[in-house]
């Protein structure tokens, strides 16, 4: 069989799964199984496949076909350039994430608190664009720790991150000059109308509060005044319909300069605030 006979069969078995873009990611599972490149998949499409590859793809597709994320299933996502471990054990990073990254990288800092760093996609990215950086992540999940500390190693700057078990600010102490956060934001009342792919198979309390998705917020922006330094900035994730509100919860905080910022669909993705000087 060729890649191009295999890949036919994985799309029309995740078509009739009812899978968004079967196309897509079938590409990703095959290059996953044969052990190439995304882009050199279709110059190698014509080529045979060997029995073993085709079992890893089957079973991968089979997996895709269950709503399991293509990033659990062959074990990574790529994020701002870098390529990130992903399991159960952490949420998926996003495409719409990196608005914040980018975000918090238009001024200077000198140290970070990442809060619910799961995979430390955040942390990690900003610590990779500013070498003299050091920083924090914190999360509930040891198992997320975890990985998020294998993938500082795999990076290259464990030395600049430090990771610790906390709820939100209860084991951290000192300043800093930055705070970023990507919380839990879903209502609890929305989470079944979740795509399946999210709310099945990643975990449920990074997802949601249980609330009404605003709870961390109120949270993380009342802890700011004691954790960041004079003039620092505070910069997290909202759900695109909750600029209003959380920009509110950041005033009532006592940030100042707050703003909304949106993602590159034009809809309202962080939220910012400013320790007073």
């Amino acid at each position: 069989m060729t890649g191009a006979e295999a890949l036919r069969a994985g799309v029309a078995r995740l078509k009739a799964a009812g899978i968004e873009d079967p196309a897509r990611d079938a590409r990703r599972l095959l290059a996953f199984a044969i052990g190439q490149d995304m882009s050199r998949l279709t110059l190698v499409l014509p080529d045979p496949i060997t029995e073993d590859q085709n079992d890893v793809f089957r079973t991968a597709i089979l997996a895709r076909a269950e709503k399991q994320p293509v990033s659990q299933i062959i074990g990574y996502r790529d994020f701002f350039g870098r390529r990130f471990k992903v399991t159960r054990d952490t949420l998926d990073p996003r495409p719409e994430t990196e608005d914040l990254v980018a975000e918090a990288l238009k001024h200077p800092f000198s140290n970070v608190l990442d809060m619910g760093t799961g995979t430390g996609c955040i942390l990690l990215s900003l610590l990779a664009e500013r070498p003299l950086v050091k920083g924090l992540g914190t999360d509930l999940s040891d198992a997320a720790l975890s990985v998020a500390r294998e993938n500082a190693d795999r990076l290259n700057i464990a030395d600049r991150a430090s990771f610790a078990r906390s709820d939100w600010y209860a084991n951290v102490a000192g300043r800093f000059d930055l705070i970023v956060s990507n919380p839990p934001y879903i209502a609890a009342d929305e989470m079944d109308a979740l795509d399946a792919s999210v709310r099945d198979w990643e975990p449920r309390s990074a997802l949601t509060d249980e609330a009404d998705g605003l709870s961390a917020y109120r949270v993380i922006a009342a802890g700011a005044k004691d954790h960041l330094t004079p003039g620092g900035r505070l910069l997290v994730e909202i759900g695109w319909m909750q600029g209003e509100a959380v920009a509110a919860i950041f005033r009532a905080a006592g940030l100042e300069s707050v703003s909304v910022h949106p993602d590159l669909d034009g809809r309202d993705r962080v939220v910012t605030g400013r320790q007073q000087s």
